[in-house]
């Protein structure tokens, strides 16, 4: 069976998400990087790649003492771009998507963080 170019969807008209893989190894990492801000979560990506506001995502996050990886279809929702004010690293954060699973993700890395959500530290993020 052959597919012409409507069957697949978006048929050339948009690229493929990015996939990156982010391993974070320590709750300091995990929040120094996690959103909060967004309702749905969200977490900063460190990346010198040339990302735009609003282009697709696919993380692949693996937190702290969880074996599980959590797949993320996020957006990019801002960039620090190289030599970014502040010496802020350099990347991207992800906005995760409005479902059920980022929901749960989000709760998960709440529940990781517990009382360091309270601190003041500052963070990668805004």
């Amino acid at each position: 069976m052959t597919m012409g170019p409507s069957a697949g969807g978006d048929a050339g008209t948009h690229a493929r998400p990015t996939v990156i893989q982010l391993t974070i190894k320590e709750k300091g990492a995990l929040y120094a990087a996690y959103i909060p801000l967004f309702t749905e979560g969200g977490i900063f990506v460190p990346s010198s790649r040339q990302y735009t506001l609003g282009q697709d995502v696919y993380v692949l996050l693996t937190l702290p003492d969880d074996p599980q990886r959590y797949p993320i279809a996020g957006k990019v929702a801002w960039i620090n771009p190289p030599g970014v004010a502040g010496a802020r690293t350099q990347g991207i954060g992800v906005r995760f998507p409005a479902d059920e699973k980022s929901r749960a993700l989000k709760a998960r890395i709440e529940e990781i963080l517990g009382a360091h959500l309270a601190s003041d530290r500052p963070t990668q993020t805004l």
